[in-house]
Parts: C-alpha cells; structure tokens; sequence
C-alpha cells in the first residue's frame, strides 16, 4: 500500500467516531504508509510524523453540516490524486462521495433525531437529516468495502437497502488501557477528591451529547426523579456533555430542587478519571451504532446499564445481560436495573474483572486498525462473509 487518504471532520482523542479515526490514522503512520488526512481537526500528535498530511478543511460558521460541503469537495479532489498514485481512499458515511472504502460509525436511516430545544435547533434537525440520510444512500450505494462498527450497523445497513451483506465487514472499536482501567481503592479515594466528588455515596455517571433525545438523558431525569424521593438511594448522578437542551437541563434541576444530586459538568477531557470515580454509568440510549462511553466504563470495571439494541451490548457477557435495558422509554424499566445494580454490586465487579476487562483490553485501537487494513487489502467475498458470521 503506497499512500492512504482518510477523509474525517475530526481526528482527535475525544471520544466517539473522532477517536476511531484518530486510532487507524496513527496505525497508518506508523506502518510507514504515506497518510493524507482530509479533515477540520488534526491531533497535533498525528501532525508530527513526517508521513503525515494534514489537508485542512474549514468549517463554515463552526457548524459541520455546513462544513460537510467543503469536506467533500475537498475529499474528492484528493481522492483522484492518491487514487492515480495507486492508493486507497477511506471516507465516513456521507460524509464524501468516493467509491472505494466507507467507514460507517452511525447509521442515518436508522434513527429520526427528536430535540425539544429552540425553534431554531428543531427547524435544523427537520432539514438536515434528510440531507443526511441522501448522502448516507448514495456513498454507501457505490463503496467497494463498507467497514461496520457493530452487528447492529450491519443489520441497519441491510435493512435500509443500503448495503448487500457480501460488501460489509464488521470491525469493532479498540480501547486503551492505558487510560481506561480499573482503579484500586485508594486510587477511587485520590480521584474523588481531585474530581470534588463525595466519597462515601455512589458516583453513577452520564457520557453524551444533549442536543437531542437519542441518549436518552430525558428518562434518566425521570427516573433520578423518583429514585430521589426513596431516602435509601444514596447515589449522586453527574452528567458529563453538553448540546443545546443544556440549559434546559440544568434549570429543571434547580426546579426540581434537585441541584445536590445531579450535576452537570459539561465537556471534559479527563473522562477517564471521571469513569474509574464512578461506580456505574448509565447510557438509555434510544439509538446507539456502538457506543464507545459504554466500551471505556466496563474497561474501568464500571458496570454499565445500557439498552440492549446498542451495538456495544454485543459485547456483553452472560453475566452482564441483566444490566440490559429492552425499552429505552420505560422509566419504571430503568429504576428497576439501577436498584438490580445497587444490590448486586459486587457481583458485576466480579463478572467485569474475571471475564469482560480481559478481552476488552486485548482488542486494543491497533487490533481495530489492523483488522480494517487487513479488509482493505483482501476485499473478497469470501473474506466478509466469514468475519460477518463471526458473532
């Protein structure tokens, strides 16, 4: 392989698909493959190999839907310069209209985003979504390769008529343990008090934008609601995110009278410590391609409750599946796994050290990348096929 040309908005370590790209970019570079980046942000990490090129892309009134436009002309244009030096172009869902490999992170036709925010903010999800879902079919229509995050992607894919099975490898994301890990007692102990966290309650945490509903903090905010009214639940809640609904939030909050057992921290870049501080993340999602928050929380031992048609819970063991929530809507559902959780504790921490965090931290981010170079250089029928029935 000559060169490779991966067209993303971002490749940073913050989490989600931005991490994913930032991990199989570095792979790349370190692999002596000459690597064009098409991107509005490039970790300066990535910027310091030699191999490396960083093509940039401003993004329009800092909005990436607008930024999208100049991200496919832009991409199209270094796609036919490395595609005539005979190498390989990688681009994301819509987001560039190129016929070689697609990697999907998030399936459009599969979820109808829904925000009670400003007229605004609801007008611009009616209109870009289709916008969205058009770029999504025609790209996807056209790849030689579709690389899946999750089984459920795959299902989505075929289910839209986006993609025939033979096209599409699943590839789960990597994780570092090097940040996210179990910690120790005294560890727990050091973190809280750098975090201002209380140390003799329960830390259960939220990871995810607030612009919409998808994550499903909504029915969380309901449920905290009631579990509050019960004196025996001594767990706090802190929320780390932000997006439009935002201030919404946190003036509900203040309503509710609700203000010392929810916090709002906002964007943070210290996610890891914030994870192994907490004894149980929360993630009612009402869609979720993969869900790489969900992936961290149990490589830190944090036991997880999410919903069950997440791509992450394949990942989950037999032992984990009653943490699963099959109604992303149903608020009693949901009280019901956090009392499980409360009283079953141990147990999960049991479960997570002996059988989860091990393999977990064995697909590391260079696992990942190797697995989508390896589909990349032997794009074989055969070859799909067999990673797709690997479940």
């Amino acid at each position: 392989m000559k060169s490779f040309l991966l067209v993303a908005a971002d490749f940073v370590k913050t989490g989600g698909m931005d991490r994913a790209n930032y991990a199989l970019a570095d792979y790349l570079a370190r692999q002596s493959v000459e690597v064009h980046l098409v991107a509005h942000r490039v970790d300066s990490q990535l910027q310091n190999y030699p191999n490396v090129f960083w093509h940039r892309v401003p993004k329009i009134a800092k909005s990436y839907f607008l930024g999208e436009f100049l991200l496919n002309a832009a991409g199209q244009f270094w796609a036919k310069r490395i595609t005539a030096q005979g190498g390989r172009v990688l681009v994301n869902g819509g987001n560039c209209r190129w016929s070689d490999v697609n990697w999907v992170h998030y399936v459009h036709a599969a979820y109808q985003p829904n925000t009670q925010a400003s007229f605004v903010q609801r007008l611009k999800c009616a209109l870009t979504h289709p916008i969205y879902c058009q770029a999504e079919k025609r790209n996807l229509k056209n790849a030689r390769i579709i690389i899946a995050n999750s089984h459920r992607t795959v299902s989505d894919l075929i289910r839209y008529k986006l993609a025939t099975p033979a096209k599409i490898c699943p590839v789960y994301y990597g994780s570092d343990s090097s940040k996210f890990y179990a910690a120790g007692v005294e560890e727990v102990k050091f973190l809280r008090q750098k975090l201002n966290l209380p140390l003799n309650r329960s830390i259960v945490i939220f990871i995810g934008a607030l612009g919409d509903r998808r994550k499903g903090f909504d029915v969380l905010f309901q449920a905290w609601q009631q579990l509050c009214q019960d004196p025996t639940w001594d767990s706090d809640l802190i929320v780390v995110g932000q997006g439009a609904e935002l201030p919404r939030w946190r003036q509900r909050v203040r309503d509710q009278q609700l203000s010392d057992r929810i916090q709002f921290l906002g964007f943070r870049s210290d996610v890891p410590d914030l994870l192994r501080a907490s004894d149980c993340l929360i993630a009612p999602t009402r869609y979720e391609a993969y869900g790489l928050g969900v992936h961290e929380a149990l490589c830190c031992g944090i036991p997880a409750i999410v919903t069950a048609t997440a791509g992450v819970a394949e990942r989950y063991t037999q032992g984990l599946t009653d943490l699963l929530l099959t109604d992303a809507n149903n608020v009693s559902h949901l009280i019901d796994k956090l009392y499980h959780w409360r009283s079953h504790q141990n147990y999960y921490q049991q479960i997570l050290h002996t059988q989860v965090i091990p393999q977990l931290h064995r697909e590391t981010w260079d696992h990942m990348a190797k697995q989508i170079v390896d589909a990349v250089e032997t794009p074989t029928s055969s070859t799909v096929q067999t990673q797709y029935s690997m479940r």
